[in-house]
C-alpha cells in the first residue's frame, strides 16, 4: 500500500527523503496551531470561570486563582466571589478541558485502532459500562458505603467491565482483529444500553431515574477538585503513551500488513492501546457522564488543521477537545438559567453539522 504525504513526512516522491524545507514548513504549520490553541485555551479557563449567573471579571478570577496557588495576601474581592471561583467554576471548567481532551484523543487513538473514521468511545461499549454502572449507584444505592466517591467508582468499574467483555468477545486464537474489535464493541454497548434502560424501568424512584437520563447525556455540574486529577491524570498518561506510540498508530491505520512489515505486531498494538484508551475514557465518562459526538468530530477538525500523522494530531486534538468542551458548558449552564441543560446536547447540536459535513464529503470522494 502506498503511503500518503501525511502518513509519511519521510519519503518524497520516488521515493527518496523529503527535503528540508518541506519539514520544515509542516513543522512549522503544527508549532503555528498548537502555539495558537494553547493560547486559546489559557485565555478560555479564566473567561469561562467568569461567566455565569454571578459574572465575575477575568483579571478577578486571575487574582483569586492566584491567591490559592501562589499564597498572595491581598484579597479585593468578596467571600462569595472567591467560593464562586475556587470551589464551584475553577474545578468545574478544568474538567471540562481534561474530559474534552481525553474523549479527543481517545476518538484519535480508535479511529487508527478499528481503521474507521466513524470511530469514539461510544463505539467500544466503554461508555455504556460507565453508564450501567452509574445507574446502579443512583438508582439502587450500589457501593454507597465508599461515600462521596461512589458514583464515580461504580462508573469507573463499569468502564473497565465493559472494556473486558469487548476483549473477551474479540479474542479469537489469542488475536484481536479490528472488524472483530468494532463488532465486539457494539454488541457489548447495546447489551449495556439495555441493561441500563432495564435499570431505569424496574426503579420506583422518578427523580432517580431522572438522574439517571441527566447523567447519561452527560453533566459537569458535580465538579470537585478530586474530579478533575481523577480525569486529569489518566488523559496525560494516554497522551504521552499514545504519541510515544505514534508511529505504531501511523503503521496500524496504513493496514496489518504494513504494520507487521513495519514491525508492529497488530494484534499486540490492538490490545495495548484499548488497554490505555479504556482508562483514559472510563475515568473520563465516570466523572462527567456520557458526553457524545468530541471524540468523534474533534479528531477530524485536527487532522483537518495538521494532517494524519499522530505525533502531531494527537496533541493538536487533546487542545481543540479542551477549548471546545470548555465553551460547551458555558453554553449548557447559561443557556437556560437557572436551568441546566446536559452538555451532550450542546455537543451533539455543535457536531453533528459537521458529521453531515463529513458524510457528504465521503460520498463525494466515494
Amino acid at each position: 500500500m502506498a503511503l500518503t504525504a501525511d502518513q509519511d513526512d519521510t519519503l518524497g516522491a520516488g521515493g527518496v527523503p523529503s527535503d528540508d524545507l518541506d519539514h520544515g514548513r509542516r513543522t512549522r504549520r503544527t508549532l503555528l496551531w498548537v502555539g495558537g490553541l494553547t493560547v486559546l485555551l489559557l485565555v478560555s479557563v479564566p473567561v469561562a470561570i467568569g461567566l455565569g449567573p454571578v459574572s465575575i471579571p477575568p483579571d478577578t478570577v486571575a487574582r483569586i486563582i492566584g491567591s490559592h496557588v501562589l499564597g498572595t495576601p491581598e484579597a479585593t474581592w468578596t467571600a462569595s466571589e472567591d467560593s464562586i471561583v475556587w470551589l464551584v467554576r475553577t474545578p468545574r471548567v478544568l474538567l471540562a478541558a481534561a474530559v474534552g481532551a481525553a474523549l479527543a484523543i481517545a476518538g484519535a487513538a480508535l479511529q487508527a485502532l478499528v481503521r474507521n473514521v466513524l470511530a469514539e468511545p461510544y463505539l467500544l461499549g466503554i461508555t455504556y459500562g460507565a453508564s450501567t454502572g452509574a445507574a446502579l449507584t443512583i438508582l439502587f444505592g450500589v457501593g454507597a458505603s465508599i461515600g462521596a466517591s461512589s458514583l464515580t467508582g461504580s462508573a469507573f468499574v463499569g468502564a473497565l467491565v465493559a472494556t473486558g467483555a469487548v476483549f473477551a468477545l474479540a479474542t479469537t486464537g489469542g488475536r484481536i482483529t479490528s472488524v472483530r474489535l468494532l463488532l465486539a464493541g457494539v454488541s457489548v454497548g447495546y447489551v449495556l444500553h439495555a441493561a441500563t434502560s432495564f435499570l431505569i424501568f424496574a426503579s420506583d424512584t422518578p427523580e432517580g431515574a431522572r438522574a439517571v437520563l441527566f447523567w447519561l447525556l452527560g453533566s459537569l455540574a458535580r465538579a470537585e477538585w478530586s474530579g478533575v486529577a481523577t480525569a486529569g491524570a489518566p488523559m496525560l498518561l494516554a497522551l504521552v503513551i499514545l504519541v510515544l506510540w505514534s508511529r505504531k498508530l501511523d503503521a496500524l491505520t496504513l493496514g496489518d500488513d504494513t504494520a507487521h512489515a513495519l514491525g508492529s505486531p497488530p494484534a499486540r498494538l490492538r490490545v495495548q492501546v484499548l488497554l490505555v484508551v479504556a482508562l483514559c475514557v472510563g475515568a473520563a465518562v465516570a466523572v462527567s457522564g456520557g458526553i457524545g459526538f468530541v471524540g468523534l468530530v474533534v479528531p477530524h477538525v485536527a487532522r483537518l488543521c495538521v494532517g494524519g500523522v499522530h505525533r502531531r494530531l494527537l496533541p493538536v486534538a487533546a487542545l481543540l477537545g479542551a477549548s471546545f468542551l470548555i465553551w460547551a458548558d458555558v453554553v449548557a449552564r447559561m443557556a437556560f438559567v437557572p436551568r441546566e441543560l446536559p452538555i451532550g446536547i450542546v455537543t451533539a447540536v455543535a457536531g453533528a453539522p459537521f458529521l453531515f459535513f463529513l458524510v457528504r464529503r465521503m460520498k463525494s470522494a466515494a
